[in-house]
């Protein structure tokens, strides 16, 4: 199991106003549980717990960004920028990506306990779906913002598609549809193809985050060789008992999952405290405070508090953040 997300990094910049740093703060913990997932993700040998409380990151994370991006920034007085990590675009991509790299877990789950290939499949085909419609989001931003972050969504995009592909070979084979399940195989190699492409275009290119390598890692090199035994175990079994042609067009992917789809945790910032009286609140106006306050007691320094390291152990190529 493993979350592969590019890390992105982008200016909120400054505003004269108390929900920009509302919202500042909710971006961060949710940036903090992105890389928390992170973190458990890069650990060896990964526990059950573990693996939930990751799932349980990514979808708290996707609700935060959510209620941000629906509830918070539109209260803005002064709009986000464009290309800024408060902009709209950008917390849906963000949003997106968490719920796709929460669903990879489903996925590794799945595989793991070996469900049926058809739930993989749709599992899947979601998943792929979530990461083109976040490049989708980005790609009206300019290409210094978001070409780094699109070439890995697009290459996580023909990953999955590959996954689909390849399960869904191995659905039709069971069903008999010895041709059909070669032709679905031989999609599922060419997909794998342009994603390996992708993952050297994706470490070419310059932008905002660390580059992670994807290709490297094992899960991503499973793939690769399932796909391959799969097609010649159904070459195999065509030339020796169903003597199916092998289709021109490959199969149309109309795969809905019915089990296993990720949807964010919903998130609410809390109620304003009833310590928060309008006489409190008027206590904070500068406009009254004493003219010379020099006589009033210096505070004392603040001992530094040592920050946990939730820097992932190794390199995970994980990280929303």
């Amino acid at each position: 199991m493993q979350i592969l997300g590019p890390s992105q990094t982008f200016r909120r910049g400054a505003q004269q106003d108390a929900v920009f740093e509302l919202i500042s703060m909710g971006f961060n913990v949710a940036l903090w549980y992105s890389k928390y997932a992170s973190r458990l993700a890069g650990k060896e040998n990964i526990t059950e717990e573990e693996a939930k409380e990751v799932h349980r990151s990514l979808k708290i994370a996707a609700g935060i960004f959510k209620h941000l991006k629906e509830s918070q920034i539109p209260k803005l007085i002064t709009p986000a920028e464009k290309g800024r990590d408060l902009e709209a675009r950008l917390l849906e991509a963000y949003l997106i990506q968490c719920q796709a790299e929460a669903q990879e877990v489903t996925i590794a789950r799945a595989i793991e306990l070996k469900h049926a290939p058809g739930l993989i499949a749709a599992l899947a085909y979601e998943t792929a779906n979530f990461y083109q419609k976040a490049d989708h989001t980005l790609s009206s931003l300019e290409p210094a913002y978001s070409a780094k972050w699109r070439k890995y969504l697009l290459l996580k995009m023909c990953f999955y598609t590959a996954y689909a592909y390849c399960y869904h070979g191995q659905t039709l084979l069971a069903s008999d549809k010895c041709g059909e399940a070669i032709r679905s195989l031989q999609e599922a190699e060419k997909f794998y193809a342009k994603a390996e492409a992708l993952c050297k275009e994706y470490g070419e290119t310059k932008g905002p985050g660390p580059t992670v390598k994807p290709s490297g890692h094992l899960f991503f090199r499973k793939l690769g060789n399932l796909v391959r035994n799969t097609l010649e175990k159904c070459q195999r079994e065509n030339g020796f008992i169903y003597f199916q042609k092998i289709p021109t067009e490959a199969p149309q992917l109309e795969l809905k999952a019915n089990y296993g789809l990720v949807e964010p945790v919903p998130f609410e910032f809390p109620p304003t405290s009833a310590h928060w009286t309008p006489d409190t609140l008027a206590a904070f106006d500068l406009t009254k405070r004493p003219k010379d306050d020099s006589t009033k007691p210096k505070p004392e320094d603040v001992k530094p508090v040592k920050e946990p390291d939730i820097r992932p152990q190794k390199d995970t190529g994980c990280s929303v953040s």
